[in-house]
């Protein structure tokens, strides 16, 4: 017969306690005398009480999780950053719960909300809007501890983590100048997204500065998917005069773009010449392998939840700003422009 596990209604009888005095002396909150609390403690020893240590955590806001809301976590760049917090979270002797915001504000302010209800201590945010942040700034009202990765957002004053995004986007399209290019088209996600303003930007410095006039015509817009790259990039490649060259923002917009161009017989780099934002696996597999612009994707999760980590350790001091630098590794996915 399997006997049932003990609960605190138990312990109170045989302690010869009240029920409240028994809570108070287990959960330890309230008075209670210390020869009462001895009593309480050898019956819940005794019969083997538990309790409900994860409703008491919960009472006093000392759940050992942290939580971390990201991009959309298929993308290798993110599903490295979460492995990354969850490790050190580890380290650390807590929990992380991860949420994927799938680049959608809706989603993400849901997911921050039900994070809230548990009490959880402190959360890391790639946020999906550089403007609407009301939802980030109560978790500041409120003085929780926040960490936002890859991305920042308006008025929070906060920890953040960011590589430089404009500088990295910059230094590709200046190579693509360099090597002769000057019909050089950008795949990129939305605009309200922090990375994808930042690298707009670097795009348009270095044309300006190669004295090369922005043509909206050669700008396709995608979501940061396979399949909606590919479409994006087709459209883009069936214009009248498409570009000699392309520049996406990411690595699945990469993995789209080296699918059109498959579909359409367009040859890399003898047809048009390819360089991506962030590394990748496939990167270095492909035929001719492909130019990226590197962020130190290993140090980038890590160093958010080491700030994370340092404010709940009771660290206070002004917010820490991390910018990291990028690498543009040149392989062989560029070649010289004849026509320009």
């Amino acid at each position: 017969m399997v006997r049932k596990p003990a609960t605190l209604k138990d312990v109170a009888a045989l302690a010869n306690v009240s029920r409240a005095t028994a809570a108070r002396a287990l959960n330890s909150y309230g008075y209670v005398g210390d020869e009462t609390a001895q009593k309480v403690q050898a019956a819940a020893e005794k019969l083997g009480y538990r309790g409900n240590r994860l409703a008491q955590a919960l009472r006093n806001g000392q759940l050992p999780i942290v939580g971390c809301i990201l991009g959309d976590i298929q993308n290798p760049f993110f599903a490295r950053i979460a492995h990354d917090i969850e490790a050190l979270a580890r380290e650390c002797g807590h929990n992380l719960v991860i949420g994927s915001s799938e680049e959608e504000l809706d989603q993400e302010i849901s997911l921050l909300s039900s994070l809230r209800s548990l009490s959880i201590r402190g959360f890391i945010v790639a946020p999906t809007s550089a403007t609407n942040n009301a939802h980030l700034q109560s978790l500041n009202l409120e003085n929780v501890p926040l960490v936002l990765i890859d991305r920042v957002a308006e008025d929070i004053e906060c920890d953040h983590v960011v590589v430089d995004n404009e500088g990295g986007a910059r230094k590709a399209a200046e190579y693509l100048i360099a090597m002769g290019h000057r019909r050089i088209g950008l795949l990129q996600d939305d605009m309200r997204i922090f990375t994808s303003r930042e690298r707009m930007t670097g795009y348009r410095t270095a044309l300006a500065a190669g004295g090369i006039a922005p043509d909206d015509r050669l700008i396709a817009v995608s979501q940061s998917t396979v399949e909606h790259a590919v479409d994006a990039t087709i459209r883009l490649f069936s214009q009248k005069m498409p570009p000699t060259a392309l520049f996406t923002v990411d690595s699945l917009m990469t993995q789209g773009a080296l699918l059109a161009f498959r579909s359409m017989g367009i040859s890399i780099p003898h047809d048009v010449s390819l360089i991506g934002f962030d590394d990748f696996n496939l990167a270095t597999f492909t035929d001719p392998q492909i130019t990226v612009v590197s962020q130190p994707v290993s140090e980038i999760g890590r160093a958010a939840a080491r700030l994370l980590f340092d404010r709940l350790s009771g660290k206070d001091h002004p917010p820490e700003k991390i910018l990291f630098e990028t690498k543009l590794i040149v392989r062989g996915s560029v070649s010289r422009s004849i026509a320009g």
